[in-house]
């Protein structure tokens, strides 16, 4: 007997695809579609192994099959899972294989089930090598690194029997008082743009039909407009016209759609009062039908329930998901009544087909036909050493007074104080599992081991996290009023506890009664930026020393920062570095690497000045009469242990045509003119070696059919100089460099004036005129 055509891995995908629909009942195709149960508790463990639950069992029953089991492997405070009742690397793979075999051999068609993890910043997962939060990430401005560590995560994760990451990557951080900052890659769509399109290529491989054994398929968070909700609060509304969503919110998503996502996650915020799962101009007219886009929707978690509020009830709330172009659920209990509402006739069973049959094309694509089970075999290892080199390049000189660092041997006795100096988990940021005990260096050890033969180390505390707390304060003046140099470690956590209460989608429930020291984060956004009263307290103490002092920020979002000049000798970002951001920081500190990170966002200087993100719109706003509306250190700002002089940029060519660009290349009935090239000369002035972000800006200056923002960035390069050395760096100037939106929301170059800025940071630039000509008639 001849085999069924879904099972010929030579034939097509779409034939495939399409012969498998034909066999499946209605029940069975709902189920494919569905994403209902927690991972976690499809089993249980006692002193002989990992068993399937009667409650995993039941569900696959349900649906004669599972479309996607979420978070089988994860582990945190929300699931409850821990060490000791969860799955280690080593175990990864047969219970996923476990899972798999129940799956396939106890249902009518076998089809396999999608495992879904969490991998925001590596597998969230005991044993899951963790990696920085991406706002550390977008600090090192080198997609290339991350590329590669996000190419070992995904390997890790399959290793381990996943096949479907889930990871952060479309959010910007319009508003750091929202406590998920630290997923984003910044504030930027340029920027987020490039590190999306990298995370892709990392986790999926090269572009193609297939998915390879050692990759993951991606999906990526959160579409659209999240990070803009109003006053940075968490699943809140959003005020986006249409135009700063084409502008700023969707450049990451196209990105990553071109790079080849496998998919992308429905965000939970509305835009023009539609929430983005069930918004169809968003999820079919822009994704599917504008961009091309083949691959599957995912719902966030419970977000199909929520929509029972417009829709009156679960069927019809599922139905509308549906409808819009959502294709998997995640916990939610609508999608799972899907049956029901083609029987009643609220959505078309073609519309299901659809959705089923994205689902399936995926599992395809992954091979889980051919080759459902992982098999016996160690977990890949995970990307250590990739994590601390993005922990090192992602630390990032704010100020310095250009003596006290690196640290010297003038620095003979180190008070290192604050709360985040000696605490691991509060420097590897929200979204991780329980470390193994030993796992990671802190700031302090990262310290002791770097230091230089006779340098003496002392370390108090000084305040807790949050709160007022100030009985330590007197001993940590007295160590800093003893050493030549106090570092000072202060900042935020997103650690969750095992007293942290969550929702039901996993996000924190902090609020301001609520004494747990969690900062940042799923749920914990701030009203006030400033330091914790504590932290303040302390920091005033230990500059009223004389002593010279670091600051050091561990973050998760740019905390607002007072003036420091004249009062501390430097200050540097971390952000959150991952477990060994101790060892990359002590680096900087002693000089054994250079200070190569740039802000992927903008500091502001209060929170009542927000908004403060360096690509608003160009209106010539002059300030508040009781501050400035600047940022206290501007996206692009990062300084290093040398001088580095620009030129003024120069063009090839002072005039194009509209026309020209637009077409990406030279009109035919003239001669080619040269390639389009802005050029900018470097120095390093200094007498150490520096690693030079050059950034490349545009400004509108005349033209366009919309009102132009200040600048935005276009291109950036990373260049090596030894001291003396001088360098030219390129940019080619085409049409994505100098498009804007139109009135059509369509991309295209507007003839008028431009300038072409370049610099070190966002407000240190220098421009040249660029004039782009109008077509001519007819």
């Amino acid at each position: 007997m001849s085999q069924p055509l879904f099972r010929d891995p030579a034939a097509p995908i779409n034939d495939r695809v399409s012969d498998l629909l034909s066999r499946m009942t209605l029940t069975e195709k709902v189920g494919q579609v569905n994403q209902r149960m927690y991972g976690w508790d499809a089993y249980e463990r006692d002193a002989s192994g990992h068993h399937l639950t009667d409650a995993f069992r039941t569900e696959v029953a349900a649906f004669d099959g599972m479309g996607a089991l979420y978070g089988l492997q994860r582990a945190d405070p929300w699931s409850g899972v821990t060490a000791a009742t969860g799955i280690g690397g080593t175990d990864g793979a047969r219970v996923s294989d476990a899972v798999q075999r129940h799956v396939v051999e106890t249902t009518r068609l076998g089809i396999p089930v999608l495992l879904v993890e969490e991998m925001p910043h590596g597998l969230q997962a005991l044993d899951g090598t963790l990696l920085p939060v991406n706002l550390a990430v977008g600090a090192t401005w080198n997609p290339d690194l991350y590329e590669e560590a996000a190419a070992l995560a995904a390997a890790q994760l399959r290793s381990r029997g996943g096949h479907v990451a889930l990871v952060s990557a479309l959010d910007l951080v319009r508003d750091p008082r929202w406590g998920r900052a630290e997923e984003c890659f910044g504030e930027d769509p340029y920027l987020a743009a490039r590190f999306t399109e990298a995370l892709v290529r990392g986790v999926q491989g090269a572009p193609g039909e297939l998915i390879g054994p050692d990759r993951a398929a991606v999906v990526l968070k959160h579409f659209a407009g999240q990070g803009a909700t109003v006053g940075g609060r968490n699943s809140a509304a959003t005020e986006l016209g249409a135009r700063e969503l084409h502008e700023i919110h969707l450049e990451a998503a196209l990105a990553g759609v071109r790079a080849g996502a496998a998919g992308v996650m429905a965000a939970y915020n509305e835009f023009d009062g539609i929430p983005c799962a069930a918004n169809r101009e968003l999820l079919t007219g822009i994704l599917r039908e504008q961009w091309g886009f083949t691959g599957l929707v995912m719902a966030d978690g419970l977000a199909l329930d929520r929509l029972v509020r417009l829709a009156g009830d679960p069927v019809a709330a599922g139905a509308m998901a549906l409808e819009a172009g959502t294709d998997l659920s995640l916990w939610d209990d609508s999608f799972p009544r899907l049956e029901e509402a083609v029987r009643r006739g609220l959505v078309d069973e073609g519309a299901l087909d659809a959705a089923v049959g994205r689902v399936l094309s995926l599992k395809f694509r992954l091979g889980l036909f051919e080759n459902p089970y992982t098999g016996e075999c160690a977990p890949t290892p995970g990307p250590e050493e990739l994590s601390e080199s993005i922990a090192r390049e992602s630390v990032t000189l704010l100020t310095h007074d250009g003596v006290t660092l690196p640290l010297g041997e003038r620095a003979r006795r180190i008070a290192v104080i604050g709360p985040n100096a000696d605490s691991v988990p509060q420097q590897i940021g929200d979204y991780t599992a329980p470390q193994r005990p030993g796992t990671g260096i802190s700031v302090l050890d990262g310290l002791k081991e770097a230091a230089p033969r006779g340098t003496e180390i002392v370390h108090a505390r000084g305040t807790g996290l949050v709160g007022g707390d100030l009985s330590d304060l007197p001993g940590a003046v007295a160590l800093t009023s003893g050493a030549d140099v106090a570092v000072v470690v202060l900042g935020g956590s997103s650690a969750r506890e095992s007293g942290t209460r969550f929702d039901a989608n996993g996000a924190a429930v902090v609020t301001s009664g609520n004494p747990v020291e969690m900062t940042c984060g799923e749920g914990v956004d701030l009203a006030e930026l400033a330091l914790p009263e504590g932290q303040s307290a302390l920091l005033d103490a230990m500059t009223a020393t004389g002593t010279p002092v670091v600051v050091v920020l561990v973050q998760g979002r740019p905390h607002a920062l007072p003036d420091l000049a004249g009062r501390a000798a430097a200050v540097l970002s971390a952000w959150y570095p991952g477990p060994w951001g101790g060892r990359a920081l002590a680096d900087v500190l002693f000089g054994t690497a250079e200070p190569v990170g740039r802000l992927p966002v903008s500091v502001p200087r209060s929170a009542a000045q927000l908004p403060v993100h360096y690509n608003g719109k160009d209106h010539g706003y002059r300030g508040y009469v009781d501050q400035p509306a600047t940022a206290r250190h501007a996206f692009g700002h990062g300084l290093s242990y040398t001088t580095v002089e620009y030129g003024t940029p120069r063009l090839s060519r002072t005039s194009v045509s509209a026309a020209e660009l637009n077409a990406g290349a030279p009109n035919t009935t003239h001669a080619a003119p040269q390639p389009l090239v802005c050029t900018v000369d470097i120095r390093n002035t200094g007498g150490r070696p520096v690693r030079e972000t050059v950034q490349l800006y545009v400004r509108r200056v005349t033209g366009g059919t919309s009102w132009p923002r200040v600048r935005e960035l276009r291109g950036f390069a990373r260049v090596a100089l030894e001291p003396g050395e001088r360098t030219e760096v390129s940019f080619r100037v085409e049409a994505q460099t100098l498009a804007s939106v139109t009135r059509d929301l369509e991309r295209t170059v507007e003839p008028g004036e431009f300038e072409m800025e370049t610099g070190p940071s966002s407000d240190r630039t220098r421009g040249a005129r660029l004039t782009v000509l109008a077509d001519p008639l007819g």
